[in-house]
């Protein structure tokens, strides 16, 4: 073989490594993907030992390429029937090389430690975001809590589409707030939330979220009914 055919054949391999990076990166943006998902999905420790072996393959090119550029490099200063022990020489040492790559070595690798960084980082999000919706969400059961029945003060019936106000987290019917909000704005004032004892006197469309916890709740207890 000669040496600009093994010039060539590295060049093939530097090739599919930039394939195996552009892999890697692709493992890792699935697996961001599944941890942002927040269901604890055993597949990302499979991607993880994909990217380990990925990193394992780049290593072993990377030992490859560049034993064999020393070697070439020794050989191509002697004499030509050097070039019959060239591949023994390379093989050799490739072999001593591939040895002493260890574990350490392959989670230190930059796509490992990134992918690693990434999963760690959508890990906090996820959590985060999962202790804020939480927190919402016990306040919205604190405030329903304290209601006695799923009236709205309005209407004194209950409520179809319950909205909550997020100034005073008051909840009314939705109808029945906006027919309101009109009525006072048609006559230049302010709407003033209809709970008793509530100091917001300044109830604006903008304000209204829609509940949905208490709508569940109306929902169950109205198919409770029906089946009774």
């Amino acid at each position: 073989m000669s040496l600009s055919a093994v010039h060539g054949t590295l060049s093939s391999l530097k090739s599919c490594q930039a394939d195996i990076g552009t892999a890697m990166d692709i493992v890792t943006n699935v697996a961001i993907d599944l941890a942002e998902a927040r269901d604890g999905n055993p597949a990302i420790a499979e991607l993880e030992n994909m990217i380990l072996e990925c990193a394992k393959l780049d290593r072993e090119i990377n030992y490859f390429v560049d034993i064999v550029q020393q070697v070439t490099a020794e050989v191509s200063a002697q004499q030509p029937e050097s070039m019959f022990s060239l591949s023994d020489k390379v093989k050799e040492q490739f072999m001593e090389r591939i040895a002493r790559l260890s574990d350490a070595d392959l989670h230190n690798h930059q796509k490992v430690v990134a992918f690693k960084d990434s999963i760690s980082n959508s890990v906090s999000t996820a959590n985060q975001e999962a202790a804020e919706n939480m927190e919402e969400l016990d306040e919205d059961i604190a405030v329903t809590q304290t209601q006695d029945n799923f009236f709205c003060p309005l209407t004194q019936v209950e409520m179809v589409n319950p909205v909550k106000n997020k100034k005073c987290n008051h909840c009314y019917d939705e109808a029945a707030i906006l027919n309101l909000i009109k009525t006072r704005h048609n006559q230049k004032k302010k709407c003033r939330c209809p709970v008793v004892g509530c100091e917001n006197t300044d109830v604006r469309k903008s304000d209204l979220v829609l509940n949905k916890l208490l709508w569940r709740k109306i929902e169950s207890q109205k198919r409770q009914s029906n089946r009774t």
